[in-house]
């Protein structure tokens, strides 16, 4: 199972060596950077600390899709409780959802700004929340503590649990293949007047939700994108055969 780390917005140089540290501890190699983030700098070499191999490797992008869009499986984190359709996660149940993906899946696990964490709509991109059990007296954690408790826990996950349902033979579909079956919906239900309450943003977000809350193989985007373009076709016939009356 091959896990990389995603960080959103970082605003503290120390902790992008910090994370590398951590990061490296437990072998991943793979860690990106989602702009605006802020440099690294001499106070980030410092704290890397032998990882600093790994802190010049780190990669730079301008959306969290386009970071994402290679791993079968998106994880990002919180410490606020489920309020919405997503599945959520207690660190407790990271071990055996990463069993259910099998040993071959590339996770992402996604990581928000110190000083506001993800959004809402950034969330609504992974396949499952994961709730760091902080005190609700005192709920954020540091960024690279974060990721060294998540990847500490998440190494008990690179064998399927028994019982659960693995890949076999099919490949899990990358984020970017979810990430498109998605919008082929949402141009065919913004075609059908699903929208028309004006809550686009919301509705979407919820049926992103429904998708993305598990992995899907490739064979199941192609199902998605296959009927939502029947949709957009039937559409076009019939306003082809009005047009012609």
């Amino acid at each position: 199972m091959r896990h990389g780390v995603v960080l959103v917005r970082p605003h503290f140089a120390s902790n992008l060596g910090s994370v590398a540290r951590a990061a490296k501890n437990f072998g991943v190699l793979d860690v990106r950077l989602i702009e605006p983030a802020v440099a690294a700098d001499e106070e980030s070499l410092r704290l890397a600390s032998g990882a600093d191999d790994l802190l010049a490797t780190f990669t730079r992008h301008d959306k969290l899709t386009g970071a994402v869009a290679d791993f079968d499986t998106v994880v990002a984190t919180s410490s606020l409780r489920g309020r919405d359709e997503q599945r959520f996660l207690e660190l407790s149940e990271l071990p055996g959802f990463l069993g259910e993906l099998g040993p071959g899946a590339r996770v992402a696990f996604v990581f928000g700004p110190e000083r506001s964490g993800l959004t809402e709509e950034e969330r609504s991109h992974a396949s499952a929340c994961l709730r760091l059990p902080t005190v609700p007296s005192f709920p954020t954690m540091n960024i690279s503590h974060a990721v060294a408790l998540v990847l500490a826990v998440a190494s008990f996950g690179n064998e399927p649990s028994e019982g659960l349902r693995t890949h076999g033979e099919e490949e899990w579909a990358p984020a970017a293949d979810v990430e498109a079956a998605i919008e082929h919906w949402d141009r065919a239900l913004d075609a059908i007047g699903f929208y028309d309450t004006g809550h686009r943003g919301r509705s979407l977000r919820d049926w992103r939700g429904l998708v993305a809350a598990r992995p899907l193989n490739r064979r199941d985007t192609a199902i998605l994108r296959g009927v939502a373009n029947r949709i957009l076709v039937s559409l076009r016939r019939a306003g082809s055969k009005g047009d012609a009356t």
